[in-house]
């Protein structure tokens, strides 16, 4: 069955009832066929799950092993299963600056190393204990990094504020080629079929988005849009021929996917400075107007909006037709895909601006309190959180037996920020 669009959802809410919609479009979602799976091993069917996330293994059709927000629609779903209760294992020291954005997150390579990018300009190889297998310098900016790598075909790939796009071997951590692309590289690359597809930021107030080679990081493509810096790490989807991303001009600007014509534009009335999700021809895009809108890929039109008190700053995370998101207003919301009505929230102690992770049951949220959340996706309650020293503002990883992420240096003091490793308590 081929995905809903968003005038089949309005079709279908007017037959069936809102209450009814979600158990019968379960798993009618077909595919994303580069989203890896949270555990790093192949499942060898590329089964899809509910939200068009295909359950693959580290190495699927094109090579991807791992990308920010799990795959090409940036729905931040991992499919594991996550512990009720855990403890720290290791914490491995990482981040040093003072920049608001937020971190860089760990993903996993093939050989099970963790790969993490810092605001030191480092990216480095962790082995599951926590040790160092290779740390290589990619920057001399003093913001460093605050994106994700994407992996694939043994290279990760990664952006600096120096404006570079750097490919660093996974084995060795040699430097592979290095290109500039403008006078910021952000957000994190999305990585489909041997092309990179980046959000670039020039001098203010300017951007623009490069497709790239990604064996010689030749940049094949450029479109100088958007017209403030560009932070939102680009979303495809390839099923409706269309790539998009926020800008902090307050638009979602869209591609063609298959000829890169522009498309539409979408003016949410704030900052749009998250990466957006891409689910069932909904576009979840966070604002800081304290809004979270659904937006129609193919056309650009309002499908709903959603008003919290204060920006959304979070990446959203979609799984079983229910957005999750935070915000400044220091809650976390459970959000109905397909009408953008609240489901529950729940309050943590501090702003909520980084990456929401939902995986079969739960969904982490990390928040400035310093504490990793694991809430219930059926209520919203706290299954367990956990403290750090700074504020959490990295996407966790999980897999079948660890949960890792990431925090920003402690304010007011000279600790650095940490990445660290939960396993099952």
């Amino acid at each position: 069955m081929t995905d809903l669009t968003r005038r089949d959802w309005i079709r279908v809410a007017g037959g069936v009832g809102v209450a009814g919609l979600t158990g019968c479009l379960s798993s009618e979602d077909p595919s994303d066929d580069d989203a890896p799976s949270g555990n790093g091993t192949p499942s060898g069917n590329g089964t899809p799950s509910d939200d068009g996330e295909s359950v693959l293994g580290p190495e699927s059709s094109n090579g991807l092993t791992s990308q920010f927000r799990a795959g090409l629609r940036n729905t931040g779903y991992l499919d594991v299963t996550i512990p009720d209760s855990v403890e720290t294992e290791w914490a491995v020291p990482t981040n040093h600056g003072d920049h608001s954005a937020s971190k860089g997150s760990p993903v996993m390579a093939p050989t099970g190393a963790i790969i993490l990018a810092d605001d030191t300009g480092r990216i480095r190889s962790l082995s599951p204990n926590g040790e160092t297998n290779w740390s290589t310098s990619v920057s001399d900016d003093d913001r460093g990094s605050h994106g994700t790598a994407a992996i694939a075909d043994g290279t990760a790939y990664i952006g600096t504020y120096d404006g570079v796009i750097s490919a660093v071997s996974v084995e060795s951590g040699e430097i592979e080629w290095q290109t500039e692309v403008g006078d910021a590289a952000a957000a994190s690359p999305t990585y489909h079929e041997g092309k990179l597809y980046v959000a670039v930021e020039h001098a203010t107030p300017s951007g623009s988005v490069v497709v790239m080679d990604a064996e010689s990081g030749e940049i094949e493509w450029r479109d100088e849009r958007p017209t403030d810096h560009p932070h939102s790490t680009v979303a495809v989807d390839v099923e409706r021929d269309r790539f998009l991303f926020g800008s902090n001009d307050g638009h979602v600007y869209a591609w063609s996917f298959s000829d890169l014509e522009r498309e539409w534009t979408y003016d949410t009335g704030g900052d749009v400075k998250a990466p957006i999700a891409v689910s069932r021809g909904i576009a979840v895009v966070p604002s800081w107007a304290e809004t979270i809108t659904g937006v129609d890929v193919e056309d650009g039109s309002r499908v709903w909006e959603f008003q919290a008190d204060g920006d959304i700053m979070c990446a959203p995370a979609v799984h079983d037709d229910t957005v999750y998101v935070g915000s400044h207003d220091s809650n976390a919301y459970a959000i109905d895909l397909a009408t953008g009505e609240e489901q529950w929230s729940t309050a943590t102690g501090g702003w909520i601006t980084g990456s929401a992770v939902a995986t079969n049951e739960h969904v982490l949220v990390g928040s400035y309190d310093a504490k990793l959340y694991a809430l219930d996706q059926a209520d919203g309650s706290v299954t367990w959180s956990v403290e750090g020293l700074g504020d959490v503002t990295s996407a966790a990883f999980a897999t079948d037996d660890a949960i890792y992420y990431a925090e920003r240096a402690p304010e007011d003091t000279d600790e650095p920020g940490m990445c660290y490793k939960l396993v099952e308590a």
